[in-house]
């Protein structure tokens, strides 16, 4: 399915060797964007021997560098969300790449551990590219297209992570010498600030003739009802708890990078952070909802909630699973090398290419709600059958279980986000960026757990906190008939949806 011809429903085709047909371009550029912040995210995971042995790290300072990674990009989701909706993806990828390219080049020379942790936990807002181009390809592809779209760009994207680990230390050998790994990362960079102003140069926010739909206010999630308010503050708490839950493993409790007294200072300001973000997002919709909402202006942020909750259980679980499968598959089948070990586990991340696509099409096809479904509850059965696979296990089978797995979960990663832009057009990018944040705080959360028990209980974990996500899911709706977005001078928009 993630072939050069996808999707035909409707009479429609969706070919992807057509780069004469404009959304066709725009998609190529978008995936290739999001495929370079997912190699600059990852660049250092392949040659982090490299960076131990130049630095002289620690076991522990390792593991501080892998969790700074991912720190900031929680709330750099929420932002860059708010912004791409402001502003439009074309400057908002724009500036993210080029930006992330500066922190990348900073990063690869970097000669001491401070500079290393700092530009390592900067990187972490690379992440937040994946908002951008979600709401740039919703608004270039009609409806019956756009899961698929979205899951194309998703999918090849995401698969920056294994083309750095597959090229990366080849690249740094054929630099040579102590600082080959040094190189091989700055390249990375160099390649993303060319690439920015090609992205500048070439994307456009909308096709010709298309009107970009922009939220009426600024510096909250507006929402269009008493319940939803209380909602969203709800949804808000989770993630301040994976980041302080991030705080608490970089503490001496953790990896030790800093004292408990600076743990509490974090926690301390993080409390005032969802202080001032909670009066804030009352200030703005509450003077939004005394005025009344429009009919036109509605939606249902249950719809934004159940999707967030179900990218918790599917990208939150790839992003954890991801991180410790090498290691799981070196100490529980005896007589794997490392190298053997890393090269079986990378078959989960490899399934993006096919997985994520192919969810949005069985999304576009068969119905938003039934393939949410289908799909979750194939990831709940499949992260158990992963946890009932012990050393006794034939080794093909047990990649054979792994990789079915991964089809599901990345599949059901391809289905959310074929319905957030359906959902409200002029909120695309927040939608996508509190959804995308979930599949961060899932991945927290995730890992947390597996610091306090065994592998097999960490996939039992995973697949029940999975039947919270189908429960959920079975109150989702599919997306039919129009959405209504009103242009700056008035104009009133129908935009088709199902």
């Amino acid at each position: 399915m993630a072939g050069p011809a996808l999707a035909q429903h409707g009479g429609s085709r969706l070919n992807l060797l057509n780069l004469a047909d404009q959304k066709i371009k725009m998609l190529h550029l978008t995936w290739f964007a999001f495929f370079l912040t997912f190699v600059m995210w990852f660049a250092h995971a392949p040659l982090l021997i490299h960076i131990k042995q130049a630095l002289a790290l620690s076991d522990t300072q390792i593991k501080a560098l892998l969790i700074l990674n991912v720190a900031i990009t929680i709330p750099a989701r929420i932002v860059v969300g708010m912004l791409v909706d402001r502003y439009g993806p074309r400057i908002m990828y724009s500036l993210l790449l080029f930006i992330s390219a500066l922190l990348c080049i900073g990063f690869a020379f970097a000669d001491t551990y401070s500079a290393l942790a700092l530009f390592r936990f900067l990187l972490g807002f690379v992440g937040a590219g994946f908002v951008v181009g979600i709401r740039l390809v919703g608004e270039w592809f009609p409806h019956h297209q756009v899961g698929t779209a979205e899951g194309i760009y998703g999918g090849w994207g995401n698969f920056g992570s294994a083309a750095a680990a597959m090229t990366l230390p080849a690249l740094a050998l054929a630099f040579g010498g102590d600082n080959g790994w040094r190189y091989a990362i700055a390249s990375v960079g160099v390649i993303s600030a060319v690439y920015a102003l090609v992205f500048y140069k070439f994307a456009r926010n909308t096709p010709k003739g298309s009107v970009y739909f922009k939220p009426k206010k600024t510096g909250a999630m507006l929402v269009t009802s008493w319940g939803a308010l209380y909602g969203l503050i709800a949804m808000n708490i989770p993630m301040y708890l994976a980041l302080a839950m991030l705080a608490w493993r970089l503490s001496p409790a953790g990896v030790n990078l800093y004292s408990v007294d600076m743990m509490y200072a974090l926690w301390a300001g993080l409390i005032v952070l969802f202080v001032v973000q909670t009066q804030q997002t009352w200030r703005i919709n509450v003077e939004h909802l005394r005025a009344g909402v429009p009919e036109t202006d509605k939606y249902s942020f249950k719809q934004v909630g159940i999707l967030n909750i179900a990218y918790f259980a599917t990208f939150g679980s790839e992003l954890a699973v991801v991180s410790m499968l090498p290691l799981y598959f070196l100490e529980t089948f005896q007589g794997l090398s490392a190298v053997q070990a890393g090269l079986l586990a990378s078959g989960f991340a490899f399934m993006n290419l096919v997985s994520r696509p192919m969810g949005g099409w069985f999304s576009d096809k068969f119905g938003r709600r039934k393939s949410m479904l289908i799909l979750i509850g194939g990831l709940a059965a499949g992260y158990f059958l992963m946890g009932m696979m012990d050393s006794h296990w034939w080794i093909p089978l047990a990649v054979l279980a792994t990789m079915a797995c991964s089809f599901f979960v990345q599949a059901g990663e391809g289905a959310v986000f074929a319905i957030v832009p359906l959902i409200k057009r002029s909120m695309t990018g927040q939608i996508a960026g509190m959804a995308g944040a979930y599949g961060n705080v899932g991945a927290v959360v995730y890992l947390t757990v597996l610091s306090y028990v065994s592998y097999s209980m960490f996939f039992y974990v995973i697949s029940a906190s999975a039947l919270i996500g189908l429960v959920a899911v079975m109150f989702l709706q599919d997306p039919k008939g129009h959405i209504v977005e009103v242009g700056e001078d008035g104009t009133v928009h129908r935009i088709n949806v199902g």
